[in-house]
């Protein structure tokens, strides 16, 4: 059976460019609204990526059953898989297999969603395998101020520098947008769309 090294190897200079522009990107959608102002976003990044030949599925978290983490320790002093039985390995899986992963929230008292956080908390069973990944931030809340954002995006680093390779490759700003679908005047859109574009 043929390993990725010799696939790479076997490829002619054209197909070795559309493989490596090929990506596999993740987009975690962690809003507790559908069609939310950061999940048409993610809708926005998701559409520019596929058009652009890249492979991009979207997860609205809600859809997932993920428990908090208990901090029983069995997946740190065992070495052994987390205990609890629900979505979340599932999810842990897809984000080590991704190249990009797009981590979205609304902004929730300048904070990122609950949502959100227990899925980062949950990553802590394999948080070592998420490695050499490209990571996009959208964030949408009803300040204006993209610099009210950063404490939000403090948060999502906070996670990612303890991840070895992780690179933050760009912010999507949501501001201004309280009402669903108030986003959709916004210039993030297409920002979001493009992002999406270049994986």
């Amino acid at each position: 059976m043929e390993n990725h090294e010799t696939k790479q190897l076997n490829l002619s200079t054209y197909e070795k460019v559309t493989y490596k522009m090929n990506k596999k990107i993740l987009v975690l959608s962690s809003s507790p609204r559908r069609g939310g102002n950061s999940d048409l976003l993610c809708d926005q990044f998701t559409r520019g990526a596929q058009e652009a030949g890249h492979h991009a599925e979207k997860i609205f978290v809600k859809d997932k059953k993920i428990n908090y983490c208990t901090g029983c320790g069995t997946c740190l002093n065992g070495k052994k898989a987390c205990p609890q039985k629900d979505d979340m390995a599932e999810v842990l899986e897809k984000m080590i297999a991704a190249d990009v992963i797009v981590m979205a929230t609304p902004v929730y008292f300048y904070t990122m969603c609950g949502q959100m956080k227990t899925l980062i908390d949950r990553t802590c069973s394999r948080y070592t395998e998420i490695n050499n990944k490209n990571f996009y931030f959208i964030v949408a809340a009803a300040d204006d101020s993209t610099q009210a954002m950063e404490r939000t995006l403090e948060g999502f680093r906070g996670f990612t520098s303890c991840l070895n390779g992780a690179k933050e490759k760009g912010i999507i700003y949501g501001v201004g947008a309280w009402n669903i679908g108030d986003i959709t005047e916004s210039p993030a859109m297409k920002q979001a769309y493009e992002m999406g574009k270049n994986g």
